[in-house]
C-alpha cells in the first residue's frame, strides 16, 4: 500500500513537472524569444536594405550586415568574407544602377533561435531591362546593441520554374 502511494505520488508529480516546464530549452527560447518587436525590427533591416538597393546606394544596403571581419557571405561565385569583402563583391556584381535593378523580397519565413539569433529565409527578385533575375536566401541575424544584424548570408539564383 506505501508502495503504491509512492508511485501515485510520482507519477504526479512527473505529470506536473512536464505541463509545467517546456519541452526542450530550445522551444523554450523560441516560444518566448519570438516577440512581434523583433519580427519588426528584422522586417524593417530588410525594408531599409530594399529601399536602399533600389535607390542604388549599395553601401546603406550594407548597414544591414554586421560591420566585422568575421561577416560571411556565401553563394555560386563562392564565400566572401568580412564586411569589406562582401561590399567588393556586390561592388563588382553590380557596378552601376542598370545592374542593380529593383529588388523585392518576398515569402519571408523567420525563425528565432534564442534571445539573440534568427534565421530568415526568403525570396528575392530583380527586376532589370536586361533581364529579371530571381532565387532564394537564407540570412542568420544577430541582435547588437545597436539592432539585428545580419552575420551570415547565403543567396542563390534560381531560375523561376525551380523556385518553391
Amino acid at each position: 500500500m506505501i508502495l503504491a502511494s509512492k508511485s501515485g505520488f510520482l507519477t504526479i508529480l512527473v505529470i506536473a513537472i512536464l505541463l509545467v516546464a517546456p519541452a526542450t530549452p530550445a522551444q523554450a527560447a523560441h516560444k518566448s524569444h519570438k516577440s512581434g518587436d523583433d519580427r519588426s525590427a528584422i522586417t524593417a533591416v530588410l525594408k531599409k536594405q530594399q529601399d536602399a538597393w533600389n535607390q542604388g546606394d549599395v553601401d546603406i544596403f550594407l548597414q544591414g550586415y554586421w560591420r566585422s571581419p568575421e561577416l560571411t557571405f556565401s553563394g555560386s561565385g563562392g564565400i566572401a568574407r568580412g564586411w569589406e569583402g562582401v561590399l567588393a563583391r556586390y561592388k563588382e556584381h553590380y557596378p552601376n544602377r542598370e545592374a542593380m535593378g529593383q529588388l523585392e523580397f518576398s515569402g519571408l519565413e523567420i525563425r528565432f533561435l534564442g534571445k539573440h539569433a534568427a534565421l530568415v529565409l526568403g525570396h528575392w527578385h530583380l527586376a532589370r531591362q536586361k533581364g529579371d533575375v530571381g532565387g532564394v536566401f537564407s540570412l542568420v541575424f544577430e541582435r547588437f546593441p545597436e539592432g539585428w544584424r545580419i552575420i551570415h548570408d547565403h543567396t542563390s539564383e534560381v531560375p523561376d520554374d525551380a523556385k518553391n
